[in-house]
């Protein structure tokens, strides 16, 4: 019985720093006992239990959690979200993921200010999540996604893309599309304020004085 999420004794001692022996003392002593035996009797450790046991010897956090966040930007598109948590699940049922936590989230993808997408950076900034796994790259954020996935890394916390694109609603595009417009656009007339009233300040200021 092994999956990618578990190791077989040897791997496991050195995934852990030690060896064969010892991991046969600790499980004789009831300090680390393996999580099952295979067929053979071999002991079966998973990679949850000895990021765990790692922890708890090093006195340091060790990542342990996964996420799998789902977005979209209205209500109207409650749908989209269903089939973006289906495939999750189905994701993480074929990769033996277990324990995953789906956490699911109205609200446009250039707003950072999202209750729960905040929640989960706040997360991997603990060091508390493992991995992080969303649908297609804009589900966790429209634009900067190379720098929140390097923050992630830093952090101890592997994304995992699937890449579907079928999940990222075209309409959606469209009107962050349309909000970069008026933000640009806004900015500029801002913009042509300031330079008329800095002119009309330069001509009073160059008119003579009695």
């Amino acid at each position: 019985m092994a999956d990618m999420n578990t190791l077989p004794i040897d791997k496991a001692a050195k995934y852990v720093g030690r060896s064969v022996k010892t991991l046969q003392r600790w499980d004789r002593q009831g300090t680390l006992m393996p999580v099952a035996r295979t067929s053979t009797n071999r002991r079966v450790y998973s990679m949850e239990q000895l990021d765990r046991f790692l922890g708890v010897i090093s006195g340091r956090q060790v990542p342990s959690r996964t996420i799998g966040y789902c977005r979209v930007s209205s209500q109207s598109q409650r749908s989209d979200l269903k089939n973006q948590r289906m495939v999750l699940e189905e994701f993480c049922a074929a990769r033996g993921l277990h324990g995953v936590e789906f956490i699911e989230e109205i609200g446009g993808g250039m707003n950072f200010k999202r209750k729960r997408f905040l929640e989960i950076m706040e997360a991997v900034g603990s060091q508390s999540v493992k991995y992080l796994i969303v649908a297609h790259k804009d589900r966790l954020a429209r634009f900067g996604f190379d720098w929140f996935d390097h923050y992630c890394e830093c952090c101890g916390c592997e994304v995992m893309v699937l890449n579907q694109e079928r999940l990222s609603p075209e309409e959606e595009m469209v009107q962050d599309l349309l909000s970069i417009v008026h933000t640009f656009s806004s900015r500029l007339y801002g913009l042509r304020n300031y330079r008329k009233q800095l002119k009309e300040a330069l001509a009073n200021d160059s008119k003579p004085q009695d």
